[in-house]
């Protein structure tokens, strides 16, 4: 018996940073993101063997838990140690074998260590038939991240890929509030024409970024805190624009978000991202971002349609790679077969 399971990564169109604890407690933060046909996978074998065996794809690494003191955090496949920690009762921690890998590259921006550790989860309620909600799974996703393993973030990348499709995330205190969108399917297909998503050839490391974006809202840095509201305000607007249809709108205010994100911290772009960035611009790109905190990974693009192919040149030979994406409606999916 094998238990598989894949939960899809993201695209954060508006308002992340606003999902940023403490800010969401204190002023109430959203977001507005869809997620994609790119994937975050796992197996579950049970194993005659007495250890936990975790082999890893993405890391090329094969290792073997035999003890409770192995599953201690050392850097190295810490999200699935501390998913087992969490899921599985001390007796249920050995005899499985888990395969795992992503479709994006960690420090992408795409949310792939989130999803991971939802596909994590989902092995292991599946596997234990678990009664768990999609709001149980999304919340258990943040703890093991956010808490247990101390890694820097806000709060929609769980969120998304537990529920999947287009969302609109209210954080509203301690509540979170997951809205599905109903978009006109005319409209879901214009909008990913559109769109260009560009790796930009750099991974990145966001913690940093958020510390400092943390300590200016938490100083209350005018600068910073007068960003985060705008941030809140264009994705409002950028949602209301979306489910009429209003895509040009859509793609000017991706632009006027991606002006006030840099406001955050003089790192969430540099001078690669900028030159991409300005060069997309020229050639027919009405608006764009660089995906999760900044700093590297992808560069999303709203294009006027004839200049889609242009804007792809232009970014190819600046050292970035177009990706052919498409968007998926359906959230964290577990299933069983013979093996």
């Amino acid at each position: 018996m094998i238990v598989r399971s894949k939960a899809p990564l993201r695209l954060s169109f508006a308002g992340g940073g606003t999902d940023v604890p403490p800010y969401p407690q204190e002023r109430g933060g959203v977001v507005l993101n869809a997620t994609i046909n790119k994937y975050a996978y796992g197996s579950l074998r049970p194993d005659p063997a007495a250890a936990l065996t975790v082999k890893s794809l993405d890391y090329d690494i094969v290792a073997k838990y035999h003890r409770e003191a192995d599953l201690a955090f050392d850097g190295q496949l810490d999200l699935v140690k501390a998913a087992a920690r969490r899921m599985l009762p001390e007796d249920r921690r050995h005899g499985l074998s888990l395969f795992i890998h992503s479709d994006a590259p960690p420090g992408s921006g795409l949310g792939a260590s989130s999803a991971m550790v939802v596909a994590l989860i989902g092995l292991f309620k599946h596997w234990q038939r678990q009664p768990l909600t999609d709001y149980d799974i999304a919340k258990l996703a943040y703890e093991i991240e956010r808490v247990d393993l101390g890694i820097k973030g806000g709060l929609q990348d769980q969120y998304a890929a537990t529920f999947g499709g287009f969302n609109f995330i209210e954080f509203l205190g301690e509540t979170v509030i997951v809205n599905p969108l109903r978009i006109d399917p005319v409209y879901l297909n214009e909008l990913e024409y559109n769109l260009l998503l560009c790796y930009t050839g750099q991974t990145r490391l966001s913690a940093h970024i958020l510390d400092r974006q943390i300590a200016g809202y938490v100083q209350k840095q005018e600068q910073v805190v007068r960003a985060l509201d705008a941030l809140k305000d264009i994705t409002i607007e950028m949602k209301n624009k979306l489910l009429q249809g209003r895509l040009d709108d859509f793609g000017d205010l991706l632009h006027q978000g991606w002006l006030n994100k840099q406001q955050l911290d003089s790192q969430i772009s540099n001078s690669h991202i900028a030159e991409m960035y300005a060069a997309a611009r020229r050639h027919g790109a009405l608006g764009g971002k660089i995906s999760g905190a900044g700093g590297g990974g992808y560069l999303l693009l709203y294009c006027q349609f004839d200049r889609k192919h242009i804007v792809a040149e232009q970014l190819e030979a600046l050292g970035g790679q177009a990706v052919e994406f498409g968007f998926e409606l359906r959230g964290l999916q577990t299933w069983q077969v013979n093996g």
